[in-house]
């Protein structure tokens, strides 16, 4: 039998990977200091002494569940591809996928969690938040730059500012104030038109 290729990932673990699904689940439910281990084990299918023998602690599990999301995140925001098109169609391929992420009530959920618990866990929250940012705009960064250079929009002297521009203008209705709010506060608009009004801003502002 031949062994792992050079470069291949490591074999996913089940029980691990069950475990932080519940535990994930858990977390986001109850909060850190409500959480436990003992049902976060009868969920995942697995014994108490198991999860121990994978994470040492609750505070092990934790940074293992945020460090899990980070990277289901950073995999969703690789999916945002654009379409050949002008720069009216890939901006707004893009941000329909950027807008329907952060609009989703699960990110805002771990967001809130990380922020509660950053006092505790200031690494976990540096590493979670740097993570995605580098999926977020590294992605539409190198949008606006193809379409500068293809003269399809004005010459863009900070990217990552103009990037911020258009992600700031999505954030703010999707993301901003349902986590501020509690999701008590809905914004009337669509996400469809959220992202028509901020690429259309955009363009008034960088297009040619």
């Amino acid at each position: 039998m031949h062994g792992p290729g050079v470069g291949s990932s490591p074999p996913i673990d089940p029980k691990r990977q069950a475990i932080i699904r519940h535990a994930r689940k858990a977390f986001v439910g109850e909060g850190y200091a409500a959480t436990r281990i003992e049902p976060i084990a009868r969920e995942a299918g697995v014994s108490t002494a198991t999860l121990y023998s994978l994470f040492d602690g609750k505070a092990e599990l934790f940074s293992a569940v945020i460090e899990d999301a980070a990277g289901d995140f950073s995999r969703q925001m690789a999916l945002a591809r654009t379409i050949d098109g002008n720069a009216l169609q890939q901006l707004t391929s893009f941000a329909h996928t950027y807008t329907d992420f952060m609009s989703d009530p699960f990110v805002r959920s771990v967001f809130r969690l990380v922020m509660a618990e950053r006092p505790r866990f200031q690494a976990v929250a540096r590493r979670f938040f740097e993570q995605g940012r580098a999926a977020f705009g590294a992605t539409l960064i190198a949008i606006l730059v193809d379409l500068s250079k293809a003269g399809l929009l004005k010459p863009i002297d900070r990217p990552s500012w103009a990037a911020g521009h258009l992600m700031g203008m999505l954030e703010h209705p999707v993301f901003f104030v349902p986590l501020v709010t509690g999701d008590e506060i809905k914004v009337r608009r669509s996400n469809g038109e959220i992202v028509d009004d901020a690429v259309a801003t955009f363009l008034a502002r960088y297009g040619v």
